[in-house]
């Protein structure tokens, strides 16, 4: 069953076209990456789903349109987006920026989540009421997984989420977000530059060029076609 579905997406900034007439879809508790040299229109596409640029096409979350929505109600909708660069509230502590996660939120379950996150991050735990401009870049990234996690979202957005981070820290955040896609069910949408790891993590992927997708498939399939080899693997 289809999470997100994405049709004749375009989107712009001002009067710069990015992304033209594209499509793609996120399976149910499914894990797919948008691929593609920088400037492809990776990041465009993230932003035009949270409504963050101009944009027109249809986007449907659980077969709901979801693209006429304001970024807040589709936050409210089960849409949540880790930002390149973080978007880590950084005067603020660890605590704070997590409950910010959980800010739409009127169950009686955010306590017990706040337990789940730190299972997975146990680093947050014991910087809680740690200012988050003085993490580390792994523990921010952490941070700010785990505050859109905190929505309780259907569907997370990724960008570039080992970006400037140490190898290690990064395997370590890719494993944790395989045991959040097995365990909670979680559609996942990732862009990463590392082509490598997002193939390794990823069970469909789509490849990106000047703004139009020219490449679909199976994510162990992309990663043995020849060009993306070449152009993307290093092989």
């Amino acid at each position: 069953m289809k999470l997100l579905d994405v049709a004749n997406l375009n989107a712009s900034y001002g009067a710069t076209t990015i992304l033209r007439e594209i499509a793609f879809e996120v399976q149910e508790g499914g894990v797919t990456t948008l691929l593609g040299a920088n400037g492809a229109g990776k990041t465009t596409a993230l932003r035009a789903i949270c409504g963050l640029c101009r944009r027109s096409g249809e986007i449907r979350l659980r077969g709901e349109r979801i693209d006429a929505l304001s970024t807040e109600r589709i936050a409210r909708q089960g849409v949540a987006h880790v930002p390149d660069g973080r978007g880590t509230f950084m005067e603020l502590t660890v605590e704070e920026n997590m409950r910010l996660g959980a800010y739409t939120r009127r169950d009686r379950r955010v306590g017990q989540d706040f337990e789940r996150m730190f299972g997975y991050f146990p680093k947050l735990q014991q910087r809680f009421r740690q200012q988050a401009g003085t993490l580390s870049g792994g523990e921010q990234q952490m941070l700010a997984i785990a505050r859109a996690l905190l929505l309780s979202p259907k569907l997370l957005l990724l960008d570039e989420p080992s970006f400037g981070l140490a190898p290690i820290i990064v395997r370590e955040i890719f494993e944790i977000m395989r045991r959040v896609n097995a365990g909670e069910s979680t559609g996942i949408l990732v862009v990463e530059q590392n082509a490598n790891l997002a193939l390794s993590f990823a069970d469909h992927a789509y490849l990106l060029e000047t703004g139009r997708i020219v490449m679909a498939g199976p994510a162990k399939d992309i990663a043995r076609d020849p060009a993306v080899r070449r152009a993307y693997l290093g092989y």
